[in-house]
């Protein structure tokens, strides 16, 4: 992931100072507008405003890697090449490399795993089809490093998805890493194991990104893959991301793409990571991909499983800010997902049956001042960033409709909502559809509410109001 090579980039110090990164932003930022370039790629501002109401995805990193129980890519190590403070983390190259022959996760089951997302509530699936370590997961005749041709499994687990995501009605999408390929010559970065003054980056691009997009383009459907997650560019200049570009626009040019391709093209919509923006993104598409517990595919030791609570509450915050959560699962060996996450996950669904209606096709908050004042706080990733400095409760809009999502329920068994100047017609929570008595004055609306919540998580209550849009007063 783009923000974890931040953090490796500390153990490769001339690296370090060819490349900066900032944000969620893409690396060696170049200007669209200098370049030529498009400001948006080419989707269907449609299809980029259906995706964005899905709301709600999971993201899966699974490839030979989990045999380790370490981190996908990230793992791959050689002499103090791991991205850990412990070069004993790692698994040594050649070792990382011949996974494969290992790889045969016989309890993978297309059909459980998108059970599982649609149970959860989440609309989409992120599936990584090339990692950094380069090994495709899928039949790709362009390369035998995959996961049919090199594996003793022989299995395309995109084929399954795609059926079982048509059937189940979840859309199916792909992570590709067009740059960072630490098993081919010529992928960026990997100048361990090959020199640097050698690579040919066009060369890279020519073999293996472009035939192999034009694969995972036309080998699955039209309706597969809903979307392209880029990620990492560091020698993706302007024309090598132009090539891309025109080729996937040639085969697909209804697609949705993230802002990682690089080379000064911004993509339909922002991508931070393991964090939580304080205001979001006001006016642009977006997306937060963060983990269950701190890593990205199957980690055998990584025990730091976030609760039910802070997850629920993390889609109530993104989704109030006009984003979606795309939340990481990381199947093991065997090919289950571990069952401290289909827990979470579990949790997860039974809310969204209730109070799903807050989340789906929803808008952002019409308020904003329940998000407090941006303070200073630690990512994922444990670096600093901003975030909201309140949280007892959220917001988000639909037509006619205002979601108020309380945290912290009320021990007055008043909500007080100021400034609300839409005339209130109704009020009532989602759980049970139980109508609650409110008093709109000219300084806002006090809503009463039973004396217990019915989520100790989060409740909803579900305000009528008389105009489509609505209207608060702006405080001086």
């Amino acid at each position: 992931m783009l923000a974890q090579l931040q953090c490796f980039m500390k153990l490769v110090e001339p690296m370090r100072k060819l490349i900066l990164f900032a944000g969620f932003a893409s690396a060696i930022v170049v200007s669209a507008a200098a370049a030529g370039l498009p400001a948006q790629l080419n989707a269907d501002p449609a299809a980029v405003a259906r995706w964005q109401s899905n709301r709600f995805g999971m993201f899966i990193h699974f490839d030979p890697a989990v045999l380790t129980g370490k981190e996908i890519s990230w793992s791959r190590a050689g002499e103090r090449r791991d991205r850990d403070e412990h070069p004993t983390n790692g698994t040594p190259a050649s070792e990382y490399d011949a996974l494969y022959h290992q790889f045969n996760p016989t309890n993978f089951d297309a059909h459980a795993w998108v059970k599982t997302a649609k149970e959860t509530g989440m609309k989409y699936i992120v599936f990584t089809a090339k990692h950094h370590d380069g090994f495709a997961m899928y039949r790709s005749k362009v390369n035998p490093y995959n996961a049919v041709d090199a594996t003793p499994w022989h299995h395309d687990p995109i084929a399954d998805l795609a059926r079982e995501c048509r059937r189940q009605g979840i859309q199916l999408c792909f992570y590709y890493s067009q740059d960072l390929d630490w098993h081919h010559p010529d992928g960026a970065w990997n100048d361990w194991d090959y020199a640097k003054s050698k690579k040919n980056p066009d060369r890279y691009l020519r073999e293996k990104v472009l035939p192999q997009l034009t694969e995972l383009l036309t080998n699955y459907g039209p309706d597969v893959p809903a979307v392209i997650w880029w990620d990492t560019p560091i020698d993706m200049n302007p024309e090598r991301a132009g090539k891309i570009y025109d080729t996937v626009e040639k085969l697909r040019p209804d697609i949705i793409m993230n802002n990682r391709l690089g080379g000064g093209y911004k993509g339909d919509y922002v991508t931070p990571e393991q964090k939580i923006p304080a205001k979001g993104f006001p006016g642009q598409d977006w997306e937060t991909c963060m983990t269950i517990n701190n890593t990205w595919g199957y980690k055998r030791d990584d025990h730091n499983w976030k609760s039910a609570q802070t997850l629920i509450r993390n889609l109530c915050d993104i989704a109030s800010k006009g984003g979606n959560y795309l939340l990481n699962v990381g199947p093991d060996s065997t090919g289950i997902i571990p069952q401290p996450e289909v827990e979470r996950l579990e949790a997860i669904g039974k809310w969204m049956q209730v109070n799903g209606e807050a989340i789906y096709g929803s808008s952002a908050t019409c308020f904003g001042e329940e998000l407090g004042k941006p303070v200073k706080a630690k990512d994922g990733y444990g670096r600093e960033t901003m975030v909201s400095s309140a949280d007892d409760w959220r917001c988000t809009t639909k037509p006619g409709k205002i979601y108020i999502i309380i945290f912290k329920w009320p021990a007055t068994g008043k909500f007080e909502l100021p400034g609300l100047e839409s005339k209130v017609t109704k009020a009532s929570l989602l759980a049970g559809h139980k109508t609650v008595e409110f008093d709109q004055t000219s300084s806002g609306v006090t809503i009463s509410l039973p004396a217990e919540a019915p989520d100790k998580i989060a409740s909803v209550i579900c305000i009528q109001i008389a105009d489509k849009t609505p209207r608060v007063a702006v405080k001086k």
